[in-house]
């Protein structure tokens, strides 16, 4: 067994952009080094980098998820500024554990996938993971990790229980657990309701689907840029409503009263209790598309 990390850097694009192909270049190659060192001294070998990213791999879990809050910590502690202005740097993270197969010094397996797929949904400054992590590390890190529930991961066919580590401290009263208490048993008798821009549907169980884009044939269009021509779903499946993205720009879910996203890019999560989504940016940006849901009797 291993436990496998991927790290992303945020908004790589919006670098290059800005400071052109040459100094962003070689920006990220120094930003991406100098996180391989941090790496390696929590015994990491990083398999390769990613361009904008580190594929490393540990031979325990523990190892891994101390390193991961070792460079968040860092980069808060001491911001990186691309060129020496602008936001700082942010980094997105995932931490999956199981076999891994070496072939010609690189990685491969199901865990490895896995761990790029919780890169991916993760935001800003975030570290994502599984329950095969969480019962694998000692109990004092169990104790930063917060449910949030069951996620679809892209090219999954089940449901993969997904925990964001709380390595900021003064978060963790925000946060919000979303774990099985939250998919209690008598769902079947809630139905669904969704509102954005004046216009409300209503999804029972069992019920069919509805759709949210900019194209007029969307159950509930938005007409905004940001918003693909069809941007998302919700269906009642396996006993849950799941919202799935099938966007350009992704999907940004806030459950209840917590303040960090789930974010989707082209995967799935449940949708339970009630909460907002934001169609192609997150909810604070300007006018942004949000809708709000809730699930009830």
């Amino acid at each position: 067994m291993a436990s496998v990390v991927f790290a992303d850097l945020v908004g790589s694009t919006g670098i290059f952009e800005r400071l052109g192909d040459e100094t962003a270049g070689l920006f990220v190659t120094q930003l991406t080094t100098a996180l391989a060192k941090i790496f390696e001294q929590h015994d990491g070998r990083v398999v390769k980098l990613l361009g904008d990213g580190l594929f490393t791999v540990f031979s325990r879990e523990d190892q891994a998820l101390v390193a991961c809050i070792a460079i968040q910590e860092r980069l808060q502690q001491k911001p990186v500024r691309p060129g020496g202005t602008g936001q700082p740097v942010q980094m997105q993270m995932g931490i999956e554990s199981g076999e891994v197969v070496e072939i010609e010094g690189d990685c491969y397996g199901d865990a490895v996938n896995s761990a790029a797929r919780l890169a991916d949904l993760a935001g800003a400054d975030q570290i994502l993971t599984t329950q095969r992590v969480r019962d694998a590390i000692s109990p004092g890190l169990q104790g930063k990790l917060r449910s949030l529930g069951p996620i679809f991961l892209r090219g999954k066919a089940e449901a993969t229980e997904v925990f964001r580590v709380e390595w900021q401290p003064e978060r963790d009263a925000e946060a919000t657990v979303m774990g099985v208490s939250m998919f209690k048993s008598g769902v079947e008798t809630a139905a669904l309701e969704i509102t954005i821009g004046g216009q409300t549907r209503r999804l029972q169980p069992r019920g069919g689907r509805i759709t949210l884009g900019r194209a007029v044939t969307a159950d509930l269009p938005v007409n905004d840029s940001r918003v693909s021509r069809i941007h998302a779903a919700i269906e009642w499946r396996g006993g849950q409503f799941v919202l799935s993205d099938a966007s350009s720009f992704g999907t940004w879910v806030y459950f209840g009263g917590q303040t960090e996203p789930v974010v989707l890019r082209r995967t799935e999560c449940y949708l339970a209790g009630q909460g907002q989504i934001a169609l192609g940016c997150d909810r604070d940006a300007d006018a942004a598309p949000l809708a709000s849901f809730s699930i009830r009797g």
